[in-house]
């Protein structure tokens, strides 16, 4: 009988395990496994930008038992992988109002001895509006940590700066953590990695923000990138990269130096960069085409970078993950049962 191969996977997956397990640092769990033929056409005929109040009617008319038959799915899902802690995002606004986290929190408590997970408040319809700002405060005192999307109210208001004011002002009251959707559209005409780093610092919030995908990082010149590199170590902003999610960013047809969609973590990693990584949206209207695979997650990264560094790959798929959702170190002695019997059995 000829020997198994060996494969990449079973270079890296094993220091994963030891080092206490996957983890999924960026979803939204409320809307996974949501496809069907008028979902895949609303990927098909609208932008990102659009999607955000395209999805509006599923949001409406879906029920608590709808969301926590999702947040069910997700987590047995991630569960099945050897994912030991999870963070998502959540619906709480004019749409779905609190009938997401309801549902959340329900799952939470049923997977709580197998599974750590973190919530986040999604802020699809920004800060500045009345009605979506009372929502987002009602969310902010429900989850562990504070969502932010400022390319919202820049986008409808001209008033992104002000945006990340109420953010980070709001996770301080809190003494909670936060973490921003930022430069996710591939164009070097977007700097909010920037004004991430900046706003933390005027805010005294080192070490305790995280910014989401930095696509638009990529775009950038090589001196503008180093320099940028250096103001995330200063800030101590962490990052979270979702590679199907890069890949699944529209062409873009500006002339500008060659570089791929992606969170330039080659570069990032040796600059002194905390990375994490997480699957973003798993079969829904936004990303249909990620299935919510961690390793294929990791391998995309891997290939779409040209990062070869199997002992930061290691760290990026579990370690790192945890400091960006805000836990200790994995200890094998106050882990959950279920999650020791996994890492024994795969470890």
């Amino acid at each position: 009988m000829l020997e198994k191969p060996l494969t990449v996977r079973d270079l890296i997956e094993p220091a994963i395990m030891k080092a206490g397990g996957w983890v999924n640092t960026h979803a939204h769990a409320d809307r996974a496994f949501t496809l069907s033929d008028k979902v895949l056409e609303i990927r098909r005929t609208y932008t990102l930008q659009q999607k955000w109040d395209v999805l509006d009617q599923l949001k409406k008319n879906s029920t608590v038992e709808d969301y926590y038959r999702r947040f069910c799915q997700f987590f047995e899902l991630m569960i099945s992988q050897g994912v030991t802690a999870v963070g998502s995002f959540v619906d709480i606004d004019p749409q779905s109002e609190d009938r997401a986290i309801t549902a959340g929190l329900k799952a939470r408590e049923h997977y709580k001895d197998q599974l750590t997970i973190k919530f986040g408040n999604q802020t699809l319809k920004g800060v500045i509006d009345p009605e979506a700002r009372k929502w987002f405060d009602r969310g902010a005192e429900l989850v562990d940590f504070i969502g932010a999307l400022p390319k919202r109210d820049e986008r409808d208001y001209g008033r992104g700066e002000e945006a990340f004011d109420i953010i980070l002002e709001t996770a301080k009251k809190y003494g909670k953590m936060v973490h921003a959707h930022v430069d996710q559209f591939n164009s070097s005409d977007e700097y909010e990695t920037e004004m991430l780093c900046a706003k933390t610092i005027e805010h005294g919030m080192q070490g305790r923000v995280v910014g989401i995908h930095g696509i638009s990082i990529a775009a950038h010149s090589q001196k503008y990138r180093t320099r940028l590199y250096e103001q995330l170590k200063r800030a101590k902003v962490m990052m979270v990269t979702c590679p199907t999610a890069w890949i699944d960013t529209r062409r873009s047809n500006m002339i500008s130096l060659s570089h791929n969609s992606m969170t330039p973590v080659d570069e990032m990693i040796p600059a002194g960069v905390t990375v994490a990584l997480g699957t973003d949206n798993v079969c829904d209207a936004m990303v249909p085409w990620c299935s919510g695979d961690m390793w294929h997650e990791l391998q995309l990264l891997a290939t779409g970078c040209r990062f070869d560094d199997f002992e930061n790959l290691v760290k990026i798929a579990s370690v790192n993950g945890r400091k960006v959702l805000g836990l200790d170190p994995y200890d094998s002695e106050t882990a959950p049962v279920m999650v020791r019997s996994r890492q024994d059995k795969r470890g």
